[in-house]
């Protein structure tokens, strides 16, 4: 006869600890993520809602494994301490594992017809344009496929494509992608990119002519001093504003209009608003706003 086992109630949770964490590979309790909430936002601006627990377990994990790290407390510790994190380099690390990267081609495509129609309205005097979150590469290359088929083409247009992920940054540099990636027709494939044979089969590459029109560089948007060179006509600041909270997003904004051209066009995300920022933007049409 089969005995009928009675299921085990699970251990209790340890004090402190965050609900479902006891089983997990390393330690991580409410401090520990009340601590990362607090450093990611000193140093990116980022306001981690109290439900991105699993989150932030999950993507520093691997730092933990990589550094040799038993603990979140451990290594948030050596993090902090001066000299103990190899300097500048594991900060880094932090942000990188920290930072949300959804992007496409063509993605919210309304603006890339704006800006083509703002791109004939001044093709005959040179357009400096930004794009502070270029992720792996998609937004800013869709800017410069938009420069391309301009009239005049890319005569007097430069583009900086800044992100304050280094790892992403290294990608969109590299301008490799998926041949089906989303956003691209048929003819802007044969346009603007070359197909990989053999072993890169499946693979595409930026047009070597398309990828000099844009110059990648790493940049915080919390830095205190934005040495960006001279004004912007046009920046593209899509989806960042949704990771910050109202203070940090004014302060942001101020920072944006103080690099922009007067009557320059501020592009931002579909679910972002800054009608309270009316002294600083205007809005100009859907998403789109005009600097004050």
């Amino acid at each position: 006869m089969n005995a009928v086992l009675s299921p085990v109630p699970a251990p209790a949770a340890r004090a402190g600890t965050i609900a479902g964490a006891a089983d997990q590979e390393f330690s991580f309790g409410q401090a520990d993520f009340e601590r990362v909430r607090q450093l990611i936002y000193q140093r990116a601006g980022i306001s981690l809602h109290a439900g991105k627990q699993a989150m932030v377990y999950s993507r520093l994990s691997r730092r933990l494994r990589e550094t040799g790290h038993r603990s979140f407390a451990s290594y948030l510790q050596w993090l902090e301490h001066p000299g103990g994190s190899g300097g500048s380099d594991e900060w880094q690390e932090f942000v990188n594992c920290l930072t949300t990267n959804l992007t496409s081609f063509f993605r919210e495509e309304h603006h890339f017809h704006e800006l083509a129609r703002e791109l004939k309205a001044h093709a005959v005097r040179p357009l400096r344009i930004w794009c502070n979150a270029a992720s792996t590469g998609e937004e800013p290359y869709s800017i410069a496929i938009t420069v391309a088929e301009s009239p005049g083409g890319a005569h007097g247009v430069s583009i900086i494509a800044s992100d304050i992920d280094t790892k992403v940054l290294a990608t969109a540099a590299r301008g490799v992608y998926a041949a089906d990636s989303r956003g691209l027709s048929s003819e802007r494939l044969r346009a603007h990119f070359l197909r990989g044979k053999g072993a890169n089969s499946g693979f595409i590459r930026v047009k070597p002519e398309l990828a000099k029109l844009i110059e990648f560089r790493a940049h915080n948007l919390m830095d205190a001093r934005w040495q960006l060179g001279e004004p912007f006509d046009v920046v593209f600041c899509r989806n960042v504003m949704i990771y910050f909270d109202a203070p940090t997003q004014r302060r942001v904004l101020e920072r944006i209009h103080a690099v922009m051209k007067p009557h320059g066009l501020l592009y931002v995300g579909h679910s972002e608003n800054f009608a309270e920022a009316r002294d600083l933007f205007r809005l100009r049409g859907k998403t789109i706003y005009e600097r004050v």
